[in-house]
């Protein structure tokens, strides 16, 4: 995977709590085991007025032109409740997304995005709200995220937010849980090479 720094991007609203693995992508949808292919499934039931998604629904936000190309998703508490289904990241980040940005995350959902390479950050409601209205007030506004100053910048406001340093290593290096393993590889070799002569 290739690791994450910095990113700049438009980001898109979905002003709206507790938004559970299976709006973010509905059960019905979960037939692969690749993490590509699911972006045009993406909050199905929300951005498609038909089930045969010919029929976009209009009033849905990430449908709305001036939203178009967003890499940051803004949205509120408890996002990613629901089942551990590890396709609702892998449909996120399919369909163009890099970073959530939200309230809190469900634990489950934030340890899939962060093994999966799609930054989760944690902001307070009030800096949340600003994120919100500054959107509102310019949909082209660019977001500014530094992974490794731990920083969000929007026009004239920045905020900084926390993440484990395990976290924000593993995500800097674009190392999944595989990669993480595979960065002991000497270790592991050399104590497979004694116990060989031990046995």
């Amino acid at each position: 995977m290739t690791g994450l720094t910095t990113l700049q991007g438009k980001a898109a609203p979905l002003d709206q709590a507790n938004i559970d693995t299976d709006q973010i992508i509905p059960k019905q949808f979960l037939t692969g085991v690749t993490r590509s292919g699911y972006g045009i499934h993406l909050f199905h039931d929300w951005r498609y007025l038909d089930l045969h998604e010919q029929e976009p629904n209009p009033d849905f936000s990430l449908n709305k032109p001036k939203h178009a190309g967003a890499k940051v998703l803004i949205t509120r508490e408890n996002f990613g409740c629901g089942s551990s289904r590890e396709h609702a990241p892998w449909a996120l980040a399919d369909f163009g997304f890099t970073c959530i940005i939200a309230t809190s995350f469900a634990d489950i959902f934030y340890g899939n995005c962060v093994n999966n390479q799609l930054l989760p950050i944690a902001l307070p409601s009030e800096q949340m709200d600003k994120l919100f209205a500054a959107i509102e007030a310019d949909p082209d506004v660019i977001f500014n995220v530094d992974l490794p100053n731990q920083s969000v910048q929007v026009g004239s406001i920045s905020f900084s937010f926390e993440i484990a340093e395990h976290h924000k290593e593993n995500m800097v290096k674009g190392l999944d849980a595989i990669g993480q393993t595979l960065e002991f590889d000497s270790e592991i070799s050399s104590f497979e090479d004694k116990r060989r002569v031990w046995l």
